[in-house]
């Protein structure tokens, strides 16, 4: 008997049980059709040598439904029942978008607060060393999150972004050169600061040191660290906590077609060293105070004052709850995703896209289970789950310790900002799914989490990141790769560039916001793969096929895995005009739908954006091959005069040349 598949669809409800139960005891056949009932599902007898099996599985927390052909084909029926179960199902089970719990902890731990909404994340944060103080970071990081979203995306309410920055006429000799707020990247652009000779203060919100996430990077890239001096070699070998073999990118594929099948990706040099991010905070901290730098940690950020020549920054002692005040030539914003300087920016267009992830530092795993010689860079064990293409990391980390994330890429959305909480449900529901092992035989260190944004820039000049002594680093620029680097990898890879430009601005009083805006770490080749990172978005209020989002991963991923050096030059964003227009062209070859695909998630505009953007990514290829060779030495010798007659066209030639250098 002939076995033929006609439908595959995921049901965003957790509970296959009710879905079953529905489709046996609910669902009403259309045309009479005789209905069985099977242990999985249902069977429909179409005619005598006909049927229709059905049935529902669960994995990631949802359910997924499949329908086969027994027999001959009758297809006028076929057609009628394939049409009314989807009907029925999207009536029955639509997609939901949990909203954040309100709670009171006037009188209650946030264990008991939230154990009725996210058991299985309160039953193991209870099992971390500072599980308490952590979940509610969790807590208050979604709802900042979320208030930020909903505050700046929707036009009907009344809600309004809470500035945080003012403008006055104020003058006067500021108490330091740069004030940084933000104790995490900012640690590591503050200490390079201060080793140059700048007067410093680091206003940290946590005790400082403490980090919600773990840093992964290869040698060559952590290699600007030691060539700018701010440390040695012996103390990289320090801070590495674990350095592994190969990693892995491999994406589910048991539902797409043969051809769009794809080989494990290797990248042995990305992301194969595991930073220790306490000991990384210790070193910069001790740098920050030889460097004769200040250190305000526990103090949360207030306001500040940009006046004439100074910024006036007021903040509070989260211990004491003393208020603080210091004045600087130039203010640093290195708070992050939750930065409400960043929001304020960014004026009414919110982040476009963000991964909300989550994920912990543990240990326990069976040797069998996984290879602590290896990581996973990129790993999907499943299709598109309630909205989402969940994507898994895992790296070694220090000892018998692995750091594993669970995160998705996100678009940004009012009625769907991205829930973390959500997402750590599904975490401690799904490891054993992802990793075969025992929950409760794992060892818990602590948890690692964040939103890491996203912007979809048509040109440099597309994304405001600073106005007159403010500027943004890091993931408040919100300028990393749509690939696997955060905030880190971009900061560290335009590290001597940005380090450069700012010791210039400076020297040169250029703390206008003109001259600021030019210091960023744009790249144009980063800019056109934006549309790569909306192929791995399922729209809010719309439903894809299931295995659409690894259909497209690996079309572009079997591609790199075939070209091994192509692979790490992509991945670590030095991708060349040439080489992005023969993958794309190959891709399309070898998925004709591609396009049309991308155009269905993506949508007319952005699609018209992103033709924007590549043509922004080809002028600059063309200007790197007439300007490359030439500019910067041409530069050198008119410096001194240019500088002295009109310092701004100096600064924006400097900045301009800049590119050619780090894009080498």
């Amino acid at each position: 008997m002939d076995l033929k598949p006609l439908l595959y669809l995921e049901i965003p409800h957790p509970q296959t049980q009710d879905v079953c139960r529905w489709l046996q005891q609910s669902w009403q056949s259309p045309m009479g059709t005789k209905k069985i009932n099977t242990p999985d599902g249902i069977r429909l007898e179409l005619a005598q040598n006909s049927q229709l099996s059905i049935f529902v599985w669960s994995l990631q927390r949802t359910t997924y439904l499949k329908m086969f052909r027994w027999g001959k084909k009758v297809s006028g029926k076929e057609r009628k029942v394939k049409q009314e179960l989807k009907k029925a199902i999207a009536l029955k089970f639509p997609n939901q978008y949990p909203d954040l719990p309100e709670i009171d902890l006037s009188n209650q731990s946030i264990f008991e607060a939230l154990k009725d909404y996210y058991p299985q994340t309160v039953k193991y944060f209870q099992k971390m060393p500072q599980g308490e103080y952590d979940l509610n970071r969790v807590y208050w990081w979604e709802k900042k999150w979320r208030e930020s979203v909903q505050n700046n995306s929707n036009s009907e309410n009344n809600y309004q972004i809470k500035p945080v920055i003012f403008q006055d006429k104020s003058k006067g000799k500021a108490d330091y050169d740069l004030i940084y707020v933000g104790g995490a990247l900012g640690a590591i652009h503050a200490a390079l600061m201060a080793k140059l000779g700048y007067d410093v203060l680091l206003i940290e919100r946590l005790k400082f040191g403490r980090m919600n996430r773990e840093w992964n990077i290869s040698r060559a890239e952590f290699q600007v660290l030691i060539d700018l001096g701010l440390f040695t070699k012996k103390e990289f070998e320090y801070i590495i906590a674990a350095e592994y073999e190969d990693g892995f990118s491999k994406f589910f594929d048991s539902n797409n077609p043969d051809n769009l099948k794809a080989n494990i990706l290797h990248t042995p040099n990305v992301l194969n060293i595991a930073i220790d991010t306490n000991k990384l905070l210790e070193l910069c901290g001790k740098k920050l105070i030889k460097y004769g730098a200040q250190i305000w940690d526990q103090t949360d950020f207030e306001k500040a004052t940009i006046g004439t020549d100074l910024v006036t920054v007021k903040a509070t002692n989260l211990v004491t709850e003393e208020e603080r005040e210091a004045t600087g030539r130039l203010l640093v914003d290195a708070m992050g995703t939750a930065s409400p300087i960043a929001w304020q920016m960014a004026g009414k267009r919110a982040f476009d896209s963000v991964c909300p992830t989550v994920g912990a530092m543990l240990e326990g795993f069976e040797p069998e289970v996984w290879d602590r010689t290896y990581g996973d860079v990129l790993f999907s064990h499943g299709d598109i789950s309630r909205g989402r293409q969940l994507i898994w990391e895992l790296f070694p980390a220090e000892g018998n310790e692995l750091t594993i994330y669970l995160f998705h890429y996100h678009q940004v959305h009012p009625d769907n900002p991205g829930s973390l909480l959500e997402m750590y449900e599904d975490f401690f529901n799904i490891l054993p799914e992802y990793r075969r092992c025992n929950m409760d035989k794992l060892t818990w260190k602590k948890p690692t989490f964040g939103y890491i944004p996203g912007r979809f820039t048509v040109g440099e000049n597309d994304r405001k990141i600073a106005t007159n002594r403010l500027i943004a680093i890091g993931d408040s620029a919100s300028l990393q790769s749509p690939l696997v680097f955060t905030g880190f990898g971009s900061l560290v890879r335009n590290l001597g560039r940005l380090t450069n430009l700012l010791d210039k601005a400076l020297k040169n009083d250029l703390l206008d916001g003109e001259s600021l805006n030019r210091i960023k770490a744009y790249q144009s080749n980063i800019a056109v793969t934006w549309l790569f990172s909306k192929g791995m978005m399922v729209p809010t209020h719309k439903t894809l096929p299931p295995q659409r989002v690894n259909a497209m991963l690996n079309t572009f991923f079997g591609l790199l895995a075939d070209e091994p050096e192509t692979a790490d030059t992509f991945i670590k964003d030095r991708t060349d005009w040439l080489t992005f227009n023969r993958l794309a062209l190959k891709a399309a070859r070898k998925n004709p739908p591609l396009l049309w695909w991308i155009w269905q998630m993506a949508g007319t505009k952005d699609i018209i954006l992103w033709m924007g953007s590549y043509a922004k990514f080809t002028f600059d290829a063309f200007k790197n091959l007439l300007f490359s060779r030439w500019f910067n030495p041409w530069l050198d010798k008119q410096s001194k005069w240019l500088k002295e007659s009109n310092p701004k066209l100096w600064f924006k030639l400097l900045t301009f040349g800049s590119k050619f250098v780090s894009q080498k």
